[in-house]
């Protein structure tokens, strides 16, 4: 596939608090989508002065030789999946040995070599930062507009999250990972088909299917439309409780609206992201994140959030979170806010509201990620109360990320109780604690991720089709420890600590349509990708 980038511009904030923004973007009508923005005064920079981003170049430069020997020392690590090649080839040990020893001492040497200098870039990339967006806005010409929408008529919208963890290939064989371009570029190419299907096309999320009035949950059927994708035909409920059937797919949905991405640290990897995914999307939000020395914390890596979207941004905000601790303090974790513009229906805008996260991610920090839930709450609510309009129709306000907690787990008990779980709804949950019956997990046992059984988006999809396979290669309930729970039995479904939450008071009425986890990003990553399918109506009889 060939991938295109497409004009880019940043939108952000000066004169605020660093990390704190809320950032009114080119507003368009849904008939303006296709045009060019009226308004490209948009700077095409995170910083204000062109001085300054030639300075962040410079001191990037400085800093390049020293960040590149380490990565390659951490990279020298061999995945689960290398180190079986070289166990099964002759003498593949002893020259993989030798071999790293070689390139550890050359990086070792070019790394004590370069170290003043890249002090030197240190102390010029610092103060730079202060004067730095929390994100870059990047808008493309000539992308397929979006269908204006009748009001008269449901809609739906489609949400894609996904941890795709492009840290540094040196940091991504923490978790059992590596070569992040190559695995960045693969992302993009799906999320991004070279010829993608049309409006409305829904084929990789299947459309509600249920059985006989008395029929109870848990029992497997297939779609007439895609006889490979598993559907669990649900109970009927109350009226006001929408049906969610889900399923596993082995694609993305080529009719994504809005995609959340976690964990694009590596700046390679964000590129070759936002050149891809342009023709598709061409509103993005990017380069996330205050960084520097922030609340008296070095922060080195950005949020690694990034938000793409078929509808024109009205306005963007960004927070980071100022109690991360442990290695998490190294980056920018923190909430990324987007309000959208959906269309107009005598004279009103028709806007949605679309957020993005990752919370703490040791297990032990539950009363961490318990102040920044709270903290994002505020948040969400303080942007929508800040660019709302008189007179906007609201059709969802939606939050994506990576919680790192689970609803199965003893250990994230304290976490499964608060308080966003009753301004938000959560589709798979069925109470604190307990899941729906058909909800699985989306964190994978990272040392397995290569095996045979999981090694294709096919063969993943039909192995976590079974219990036994969700048991062997999904991640288990966990004690506050991290340990594993050995009360929690033999009916986990796996810890599912990747969300798509949605609010239901808004002024059209919003149902969750469908659910779906998705094994596209077999051995590229150590999450499962999730999508959610809203579908909004007028609050009309």
């Amino acid at each position: 596939m060939a991938c295109g980038g497409g004009a880019n511009s940043s939108a952000g904030a000066s004169g605020q608090e660093q990390g704190e923004a809320a950032i009114p973007l080119s507003p368009l009508s849904s008939a303006e989508a296709s045009q060019e923005p009226p308004d490209m005064a948009l700077p095409q920079s995170p910083f204000r002065y062109r001085a300054l981003a030639a300075l962040e170049v410079v001191a990037e430069g400085l800093l390049a030789p020293a960040y590149w020997a380490l990565n390659h020392l951490l990279d020298l690590q061999p995945t689960t999946a290398e180190r079986g090649r070289q166990q099964q080839q002759r003498c593949g040990q002893c020259c993989g040995c030798a071999r790293r020893a070689v390139v550890a001492m050359a990086c070792a040497t070019l790394l004590l070599i370069w170290l003043p200098v890249g002090v030197l870039g240190l102390l010029l990339w610092l103060p730079l930062q202060a004067s730095r967006r929390p994100f870059a806005y990047q808008y493309t010409v000539g992308t397929v507009p979006v269908q204006p929408w009748d009001l008269r008529q449901c809609r739906t919208f489609t949400f894609l999250s996904a941890n795709v963890c492009l840290l540094p290939s040196g940091l991504a064989k923490f978790s059992n990972l590596g070569q992040t371009p190559q695995r960045a570029a693969y992302v993009a190419r799906h999320l991004a088909p070279a010829a993608p299907e049309p409006a409305g096309d829904r084929a990789s999320l299947v459309e509600a299917w249920h059985g006989d009035a008395n029929s109870y949950g848990g029992t497997l059927g297939t779609s007439g439309r895609d006889s490979g994708s598993v559907v669990v035909e649900m109970p009927l409920m109350e009226e006001s409780v929408p049906l969610v059937p889900p399923v596993l797919s082995e694609r993305f949905p080529a009719d994504a609206d809005f995609v959340c991405l976690q964990e694009v640290f590596d700046p390679v990897a964000a590129t070759i992201l936002r050149r891809c995914l342009a023709g598709t999307f061409p509103h993005l939000l990017w380069d996330v994140g205050a960084r520097g020395l922030w609340h008296g914390q070095l922060r080195v890596l950005g949020s690694g959030l990034l938000l793409a979207s078929r509808y024109p941004l009205l306005a963007a905000g960004y927070h980071g979170f100022p109690n991360g601790a442990g290695e998490d303090a190294l980056a920018a974790k923190g909430l990324l806010l987007a309000q959208v513009l959906l269309g107009r229906a005598r004279g009103q805008r028709l806007v949605g509201y679309v957020a993005c996260t990752h919370l703490q991610a040791p297990a032990a920090d539950a009363t961490i990620r318990e102040e920044q839930l709270t903290l994002m709450l505020r948040w969400l609510w303080q942007f929508r109360q800040a660019e709302q309009r008189h007179g906007d129709l609201v059709a969802f306000d939606v939050l994506c990320g990576d919680l790192n907690f689970d609803n199965c787990s003893s250990g994230d008990a304290l976490n499964q109780r608060h308080q966003l779980f009753q301004v938000y709804q959560d589709p798979c949950r069925h109470a604190p604690g307990q899941d729906q019956p058909w909800a699985i997990g989306t964190l994978l046992n990272y040392l397995k991720i290569y095996e045979e059984p999981v090694s294709t988006p096919e063969k993943m999809k039909r192995t976590l089709s079974q219990p036994g396979g969700r048991h062997q290669f999904l991640a288990a309930p966990i004690l506050s420890s991290g340990t594993p729970d050995p009360a929690a039995g033999d009916e986990w479904q796996g810890r599912r600590v990747d969300y798509i939450l949605y609010r239901a008071d808004t002024q059209l009425r919003t149902e969750a349509a469908e659910v779906s986890f998705i094994t596209q990003l077999a051995t590229r990553s150590d999450h499962l990708p999730v999508a959610l399918r809203l579908r909004v109506a007028p609050d009309i009889p």
